[in-house]
Parts: structure tokens; C-alpha cells; sequence
């Protein structure tokens, strides 16, 4: 059935074109131009984000990090095993994922920190990824609150995440 998906919308979105009588490989290839323009802009945020993060893999800073703040982690209910992940999800979801894959071989995929691990990974976002990508195409130069909103937001889905697996 999930085969038929992607063809059936795009038969449907050339239907709809064809009925409200619009070019629709010529807003295609608008569109194409329009997305080329928006990976130029928006590369040297992405690429910076990028160094950023795997310099501070790459250094051992994560781990050191994670080190410092399981204390305050685990008051809240989050085992000190997924510290790293907690953090690391705030910048890369690729990097959290390997690291959720080193959390299943180490403590098996039933477990209650795969578990957590993977709501975790699944209700937080990477917000210096995301905020990099908005705010390089935004024309909004303040965004003074964003980052501790996102941060504190994917906190309080971790520890929510964490007391709902250990409930369940």
C-alpha cells in the first residue's frame, strides 16, 4: 500500500494543475530554481553547523560534557547513559542516531534505555541545525530567545520520555 503513496500524490498534484489550468513543468522548474537558490544561501550555515559538531565529537567535549551534566540529568529521571544523547540530539540528528545504535548493541534493543533512547531521539529536534537553516533564510536578526526555548523544550521531552518508558 505505502508503494502507492508517492505516485498517487504525484498524479494528483498534475491533476490538480491540469484543473486549475497552471504550467506544470514550468512550475516545476520555477521550483527547481527557486530550491538551487535556497542550497546556496543557506550551505555555509549548514557547513558551519557541520565543523561545529563534529569538532565537538571529534575532541571528546561531548563526552566530557555529558559527564558533567548526568548529575543534574539523572535528578531529573534521565539515566546517566543517555546523557550524550540528550545533548547531542540539540545539534545533529544523524550523530544521535549512531549513538542510539551504540545504546542498542551495548544494552539491547528491549531495554529500558533503548527504550527512552529512541523517544528521545524521536521527540527532540536539532535545533542548532534547525535554527542555522531558518534564521539563513529569514531576515530575522534576533532570535535571542530560540535556541534556550528549543534546548529547554527538548529537555522537557527527554524527561517526559524517560518517565513515561519507565512507567510503561
Amino acid at each position: 500500500m505505502s508503494k502507492y503513496i508517492l505516485p498517487s500524490l504525484i498524479i494528483l498534484l498534475i491533476l490538480y494543475s491540469v484543473i486549475k489550468r497552471k504550467n506544470t513543468y514550468n512550475s516545476f522548474v520555477v521550483g527547481a530554481k527557486s530550491s538551487f537558490d535556497l542550497v546556496l544561501t543557506s550551505f555555509p550555515y549548514i557547513a558551519t553547523i557541520f565543523i561545529a559538531v563534529e569538532i565537538f565529537n571529534v575532541s571528546g567535549l561531548s563526552v566530557i560534557f555529558a559527564d558533567f551534566v548526568s548529575p543534574f540529568f539523572e535528578f531529573f529521571g534521565i539515566p546517566r547513559q543517555l546523557s550524550q544523547l540528550v545533548i547531542l540530539k540539540n545539534f545533529t540528528g544523524c550523530g544521535s542516531l549512531a549513538l542510539l545504535e551504540d545504546i542498542f548493541a551495548t544494552y539491547g534493543a528491549d531495554s529500558y534505555l533503548a527504550r527512552a533512547g529512541c523517544c528521545i531521539a524521536g521527540c527532540s529536534e536539532a535545533i542548532f541545525y534547525i535554527t542555522a537553516v531558518f534564521f539563513s533564510k529569514t531576515k530575522v536578526t534576533k532570535f535571542r530567545y530560540a535556541i534556550p526555548v528549543g534546548i529547554l523544550a527538548n529537555f522537557l521531552g527527554a524527561v517526559t520520555s524517560c518517565l513515561i518508558c519507565r512507567i510503561i
